[in-house]
């Protein structure tokens, strides 16, 4: 009689499973859980302990790490292995039907302590599930109840499960403990990490665990032609963790472009709102609400924001709707929003999409991206470290007016694509330029882009000024103070060009390039 070892966290529709193979000849075996919940369904099992001859210990942490489970799941079809399990009075054991404790739900919740999470580190069910894929040249390993159904069909139809089904079976299970030990790695290495601003290029981990897997397949990558799919960290079945209230599905660049847009207005205290197309914020702007803070993002660069992402950091109500006029939109997030608010949007931009995000933007995190063969991984840019000191080195100081927008405009600089210069005034962006190999004309396009509301504004750029040619172009618009990281080999004559157009100009020593 054939045996099969069950020994499942997950029981969702095992009783149907066990069943079946009760009735197709199998014996099984079964541990704690399991096996009361079989028994009290009146399927015939064997309690491991039966097999062990010792009881569950420690609170039931011991209860399959035996060699009368293990031996019987590792022994080949071979004489010699055969005859040594009959000395010991063993038998083989033909199926592992095995789930693990559910380590990743566990710490995706945010009230679970580090005691609560190593309780969920799962040792035997991962030992046997490597046990029983290693031996798959005889042993099914099912890991997933949704094989149930495909074991049952097959067993029935032949009265075994040929070699391609065991050792597809085994790759899924190598699959899932590989998964498991990189999220309890991952876990784990959080806490070991020093994070102080001294520390943190020194200190990136020398192994980086990625644990994520497939949420969605999209449409397509990119373009067309290439395939895509989001995948993730969260237990989650969309992108982000949000919730998503009308429209279809993300796309990639969509996803791209959230994700940009969220990381943005989660750097801004006040009621903001900011429009980004193609990773590159047209407009940003703070007022008292976001109704009041809508036109002037959108005033930046109303051409470019056709078809935008849109992320505000306050609740999405009917007043901010009404701003919106006819404005085509692809996707708006937000913390939440309000009922009628909603249904508004749902009802009259049906392809629109409401993202309703879980929580600010987590600069805590790693930046990672892949290049040929490899990864690069650094720190989030969170902004200038703690600690740096601005740096007045014009003749002429910058007025309060001045220094509030040159601190917007430095913020909202954060976030363009290098080469990034933007032109702001207190509380909202005027024009942006970015994404560019040349810093002057970088500057030219945010110039542009600011029209007539340039006189009198500021301007900022990501990373040092190279040549007075920036500060000539944005003087001869009406620009009255920039800011920019300074330490370039002609800042003298930087800085000659600014005393002489009677600019105020401040050095910040830290640069925010955003390749």
């Amino acid at each position: 009689m054939p045996r099969a070892l069950i020994s499942v966290s997950n029981k969702n529709g095992l009783v149907d499973f066990a069943q079946e193979l009760h009735e197709l000849g199998w014996d099984i075996v079964a541990s704690g859980g399991t096996e009361k919940l079989l028994a009290d369904n009146n399927i015939p099992v064997t309690p491991v302990q039966q097999l062990t001859n010792l009881p569950e210990m420690l609170g039931g942490r011991v209860k399959t790490l035996h060699p009368a489970i293990h031996a019987g799941i590792l022994a080949r079809d071979t004489v010699a292995d055969v005859e040594e399990l009959q000395q010991q009075g063993y038998a083989p054991i033909n199926m592992v039907v095995c789930n693990l404790y559910p380590f990743q739900e566990t710490v995706a919740q945010a009230s679970t302590t580090l005691q609560d999470a190593t309780e969920k580190i799962d040792i035997g069910g991962v030992t046997l599930l490597r046990a029983a894929a290693k031996n798959f040249f005889r042993v099914t390993t099912v890991c997933d109840p949704a094989d149930y159904p495909r074991i049952i069909s097959a067993l029935r139809a032949s009265g075994d499960i040929d070699m391609v089904v065991r050792r597809d079976l085994a790759v899924k299970a190598f699959a899932l403990t590989r998964d498991y030990d990189t999220a309890i790695h991952a876990y784990l290495a959080q806490g070991t990490t020093p994070t102080t601003s001294a520390q943190e290029d020194e200190n990136l981990p020398d192994y980086v665990s990625i644990a994520v897997h497939k949420v969605s397949a999209l449409r397509y990558g990119e373009n067309p032609h290439q395939s895509g799919a989001y995948y993730s960290n969260l237990q989650s079945d969309t992108p982000f963790g949000a919730k998503q209230f009308g429209g279809k599905e993300l796309s990639y660049n969509n996803i791209l472009d959230v994700d940009a847009a969220w990381r943005a207005v989660s750097s801004f205290d006040d009621p903001t709102v900011v429009i980004v197309k193609h990773l590159t914020p047209t407009g940003i702007a703070s007022a008292a609400t976001i109704a009041e803070a809508y036109p002037l993002a959108l005033r930046a660069d109303p051409l470019s924001a056709f078809g935008c992402v849109m992320a505000v950091n306050r609740t999405v109500d009917d007043a901010f709707v009404e701003q919106l006029g006819s404005l085509f939109i692809e996707v708006i997030i937000a913390p939440s929003f309000t009922p009628t608010a909603k249904t508004t949007l749902n009802e009259g931009r049906k392809n629109c999409r409401l993202l309703q995000m879980p929580q600010p933007y987590d600069n805590t995190e790693y930046d990672m991206r892949s290049v040929l063969k490899g990864f690069l991984i650094q720190r989030r840019d969170a902004g200038d470290p703690i600690g740096t000191n601005w740096k007045t080195v014009t003749d002429r100081p910058a007025t309060a007016e001045e220094m509030a927008a040159l601190q917007y405009a430095w913020k909202a600089c954060n976030h363009v694509r290098s080469n990034a210069i933007i032109i702001a005034q207190p509380n909202h962006t005027l024009g942006t330029g970015g994404g560019l190999p040349s810093r002057v004309d970088a500057a030219k396009l945010a110039i542009e882009k600011a029209g007539e509301y340039v006189k009198g504004a500021v301007m900022a750029s990501e990373a040092l000024i190279p040549f007075p040619d920036v500060i000539e172009v944005a003087a001869e618009a009406g620009i009255t103070a920039l800011i920019q990281p300074g330490g370039a080999i002609r800042d003298k004559k930087v800085i000659e060009a600014a005393n002489q157009a009677n600019m105020a100009m401040i050095f910040t020593g830290v640069r925010h390039f955003r390749h």
